[in-house]
């Protein structure tokens, strides 16, 4: 072998190392055979590609227009095989060439390119003349892993929980009550009538939440609380599962899973005869629940009213249901998560509130529907710790955006968005405070219940 073969074949191991790392992976492999891959990749192309399959394959022309949309792609020097086309190329395209005859080789470069380079945040599509929606066939080779069973053994493992207990932390059913009764306790320090309503029937607001606070962000369920009780709202949780609005599944390509989820959820607010259910910060939950999940599910329309909590909070501040006491006079800076931004449009909103509660302000270029996605959504921060480096490499463009704005404090309403920028913070030295809007609104806010 050549000095120049040598040297490639070693850097294609190095890009490879984290799948080595990764059991759920390689002990996925070890029991797949030519003939199994091959038939699975088929029975789901023709099963599942469908029509739209088709049109996205054969519209596009190749042109790379994509490319300067994709954080990896600026963030790797502008490498080919980052860029949204090469990740396509490097996938689904090989798949539907070779006629499913690709090798295990290929499957973990595959797996690797789905799970870990591509956060599905579709900025991609609005730069393609075409439309071409690069989310759609990057999940589309996120069902073929999972149905070959070789999806990465952390993100894996949440769907397993979704599965077992419906939600994604392993949360038993006592122990999110016992959350919920300990949350109220802590407030009557400092609103002693307050209340975290539970199971209350006809209800104006089903709260839910993800998983991750009950485990370890309590605080955001207090502040949600507070803010609830403070605005005069009529709302309650619920007891049973179904409370978390979370979903891997629809990461992994489990797709009957994720139906059942979303099912779950909105059948636990019709039960309770609410007139709508208000999300906590949390974007890949809301896609699900607004998007993928409900038209899995196949309701002629959303059977309860969903809304985001940018949204909420914005109306209540345009209400009248809660006022500023003080505001944040440090540098702030905004970060659009893409699921409730490209995905629902609600950038002025998220402004609005923002702009209420600081009187320094300061923008992120590109921003809004344009904004640079964190890196840590589609799954890909759920992904564990032998990917890791790969998104904070892959989005050297987001700690250039961050540093630029010469912020002290970043605002971004989505928990995957703060693991993947906390990440970024720490990782380039940047010195700078992340928050939730709840933070800065318990905060800020008049309490005129407090004592």
């Amino acid at each position: 072998m050549s000095e120049t073969a040598t040297a490639t074949k070693e850097k294609e191991k190095d890009l490879l190392q984290p799948i080595y790392d990764d059991p759920g992976v390689m002990k996925g492999l070890e029991k797949l055979d030519e003939a199994t891959i091959e038939r699975v990749i088929n029975q789901t192309l023709e099963a599942e590609g469908g029509a739209r399959l088709k049109i996205l394959v054969e519209t596009c022309v190749h042109c790379g227009l994509c490319s300067d949309a994709c954080h990896f792609f600026m963030s790797h020097d502008r490498d080919p095989k980052y860029a949204p086309v090469g990740k396509v190329k490097q996938t689904i395209w090989e798949m539907l060439r070779k006629k499913g005859k690709v090798s295990k080789e290929f499957l973990m470069r595959a797996v690797q390119v789905a799970h870990t380079e591509c956060n599905l945040c579709r900025r991609c599509v609005q730069y393609c003349p075409f439309g071409i929606d690069t989310a759609h066939l990057i999940s589309l080779t996120r069902r073929i892993c999972h149905k070959l069973g070789i999806t990465p053994q952390y993100i894996q493992d949440t769907a397993h929980s979704h599965s077992a207990t419906y939600n994604q932390m392993w949360v038993k059913e006592d122990e999110w009550t016992d959350s919920l009764f300990w949350q109220e306790d802590e407030s009557r320090d400092e609103i002693p009538n307050m209340r975290i309503p539970l199971e209350k029937e006809g209800a104006d607001i089903y709260y839910s939440v993800i998983a991750p606070e009950p485990k370890f962000r309590t605080q955001l369920i207090y502040q949600a609380a507070v803010i609830m009780h403070e605005a005069g709202a009529d709302w309650t949780m619920s007891s049973l599962p179904g409370w978390d609005n979370s979903d891997m599944c629809m990461f992994t390509g489990d797709l009957e899973m994720m139906g059942r989820l979303k099912r779950r959820h909105f059948e636990d607010a019709m039960r309770l005869k609410v007139k709508r259910i208000v999300m906590g910060e949390c974007g890949h939950a809301f896609r699900s629940i607004y998007d993928t999940g409900n038209r899995w599910d196949a309701w002629e329309s959303m059977p309860v009213t969903i809304q985001h909590s940018v949204d909420f909070f914005e109306e209540l501040l345009r209400l009248g249901k809660i006022k500023v006491k003080t505001k944040i006079q440090e540098k702030v800076t905004i970060h659009d998560p893409c699921n409730i931004i490209r995905g629902r449009g609600l950038q002025e909103k998220l402004r609005t509130v923002v702009h209420a509660f600081c009187d320094n302000v300061v923008e992120m270029y590109p921003n809004k529907e344009h904004n640079y996605c964190c890196s840590a959504g589609g799954g890909v921060i759920n992904c564990g710790p032998p990917h890791k480096n790969t998104r904070i490499v892959g989005n050297s463009v987001k700690a250039d955006q961050l540093r630029e704005t010469g912020a002290s404090i970043v605002v971004a309403p989505c928990h995957n968005c703060h693991g993947g920028i906390e990440d970024i913070i720490h990782a380039n030295h940047l010195g700078m405070e992340l928050k939730f809007l709840g933070d800065i609104i318990y905060e800020h806010m008049e309490k005129p219940d407090a004592i």
